[in-house]
């Protein structure tokens, strides 16, 4: 079994929990999501089955939205509302000034990387460091709030939309914006609407996916890559991973048999007139 699914994720349960919930249910170990939500946050989770798993990487380079809710005036030492609260302050900011901050940091910006988080620092994941109280220089990265919306404003709890680049902290955004304004933000609340293609509204509970109530998505609607329909010579050539003439006046090539995806091609580096495999299925 092949596919690509869009979960609505629960609040309270890991992203690996859904696969678990996955494999169990297609009874399959070939199932990968591309891209983590944290056990606070709820929305699209995007999950492969079989060999549908080796695309991750094309799913995930894709602009991202959320919606998010925060507090001002305090910190914690994950960012959010489940950590150890490390300040409290009082809040004496107009609405004004609240507005300027939030939107400042439309555009890109370095982002540091939380230090719980799953970022790899020299062969070990940042919340080993910070479980073990052991200090580390925290690798910042280039991020790009592509787009940024204040939903509301009410005292000192706020709500935003945001599409933001792969690898964009939104509990990060919201930690900056608290030290921006000096008095600390925490993050209370985070639904993930979109990614790339995949929208929220074309998503399932684990519950529906249980008793059937599911379509996969089709991968050909998914990449937009040229398409190739191949004949029998050419598919044997594919199926033997061949290097391929580059006749196709693109850099990235996506081959179809029997209208299903059987390769992906992308330009020979040495030779930008040969074709080598990327990916294949």
């Amino acid at each position: 079994m092949d596919g690509i699914i869009v979960i609505d994720k629960e609040k309270g349960i890991t992203s690996r929990d859904v696969v678990n919930d996955l494999v169990h249910i297609f009874h399959t170990k070939k199932v990968g999501h591309t891209g983590t939500l944290d056990p606070l946050a709820t929305g699209v989770l995007v999950c492969t089955i079989g060999k549908y798993t080796k695309l991750g990487e094309i799913l995930t380079s894709t602009y991202k939205e959320y919606i998010a809710e925060f507090k001002l005036g305090i910190k914690t030492d994950t960012y959010d509302i489940e950590g150890a609260i490390l300040e409290e302050n009082n809040v004496a900011l107009t609405k004004e000034e609240i507005i300027n901050a939030i939107m400042s940091f439309k555009g890109k910006y370095m982002q540091e990387v939380p230090i719980y988080s799953s970022v790899k620092v020299n062969g070990k994941k940042l919340y080993d460091y910070a479980r073990s109280n052991k200090e580390v220089l925290l690798p910042k990265r280039e991020v790009d709030i592509k787009e940024l919306e204040i939903l509301s404003i009410e005292e000192n709890t706020i709500k935003i939309k945001c599409l933001v680049s792969k690898g964009t902290y939104i509990r990060s955004l919201i930690n900056d914006i608290g030290n921006y304004l000096k008095c600390g933000a925490i993050m209370t609340n985070l639904r993930r609407i979109k990614q790339g293609i995949f929208n929220i509204e074309d998503s399932y509970q684990i519950e529906d996916v249980r008793n059937g109530k599911y379509k996969f998505i089709n991968i050909l609607d998914v990449i937009d890559y040229k398409k190739i329909e191949v004949d029998d010579f050419l598919y044997s050539k594919i199926k033997n991973g061949s290097i391929l003439e580059n006749r196709y006046n693109t850099d990235i090539v996506a081959f179809i048999k029997d209208n299903k995806l059987i390769a992906i091609y992308e330009e020979y580096a040495k030779d930008k007139t040969k074709m080598k495999p990327w990916k294949m299925l």
